[in-house]
């Protein structure tokens, strides 16, 4: 089963624009994520996905293979389908390009053990502070009892009302899919749900396709915002001070 990992690099985010190319520690961030991923022995080949020239000069110039793809995706979802339909394998793995400080053994755990037609997969870890439950950009998500998802938002959920015997969860944004998984996607409108809360996981749950939530133990951040940003760039530049990476 040939595993191929995608890391999708937009130029134009909301709140960081040129997000990729933020400097961390002397290296823009697309190459921490990069090198990140490219350490796990259980991924054939990891590549970046673009819509922006100065990104993929910046791959190209750190040996980092890379596929332009168009501007006009909506989604990161859509934009690993057009890259998945020029990279042969059996397993995509989507890892945002903001995530700088996520483990090759995490991202692992989203693998699944053998290929199937259409097999959709996110990591979830648990929540550990009051700031991460209300922080809009963690994406809180609730699963049935075979641990396929229920529901997603930006608001905590569930509510405890009636219990506080339960742990929030939120989303990593690691998935894996099948290429039937998104070509499904990529060919499925928005459900009003996800117009709403502006959650791409919710077009399979609103279509009644299953996404499987695998949870995992793992304290990373999603570059979000400037505070994100100095926040990974001071726990990256006290690994190289103790020489526990090197770049």
């Amino acid at each position: 089963m040939r595993t191929v990992a995608i890391i999708p690099a937009r130029y134009g985010s909301s709140r960081l624009k040129g997000k990729p190319l933020m400097d961390i520690c002397g290296r823009p961030m697309i190459w921490w994520v990069y090198r990140q991923v490219k350490q796990s022995k259980k991924i054939d080949a990891v590549y970046a996905a673009t819509d922006h020239e100065e990104i993929e000069e910046a791959c190209r110039s750190l040996g980092i293979p890379c596929v332009m793809t168009s501007p006009r995706h909506r989604t990161s979802t859509e934009r690993l389908y057009e890259a998945a339909q020029k990279i042969p394998a059996d397993v995509y793995l989507c890892v945002n390009g903001d995530e700088p400080l996520m483990e090759p053994s995490v991202v692992e755990q989203v693998i699944p053990k053998e290929g199937e037609p259409f097999f959709a997969a996110n990591l979830m870890t648990k929540i550990h502070s009051p700031a991460e439950a209300v922080d809009e950009s963690n994406i809180k998500v609730v699963t049935d009892t075979a641990g396929n998802a229920l529901f997603f938002s930006r608001s905590p959920i569930p509510h405890p009302k009636a219990s506080l015997a339960f742990d929030y969860y939120k989303h990593l944004g690691v998935l894996a899919y099948s290429l039937e998984a998104l070509r499904f996607f990529a060919q499925t409108e928005k459900g009003p749900v996800e117009s709403i809360e502006d959650v791409n996981e919710l077009r399979f749950l609103e279509h009644g396709k299953p996404l499987k939530m695998i949870p995992v133990e793992a304290r990373t951040l999603s570059v979000d915002t400037q505070k994100d940003l100095d926040y990974v760039r001071g726990v990256l530049q006290d690994k190289l001070d103790r020489k526990e990476i090197t770049l």
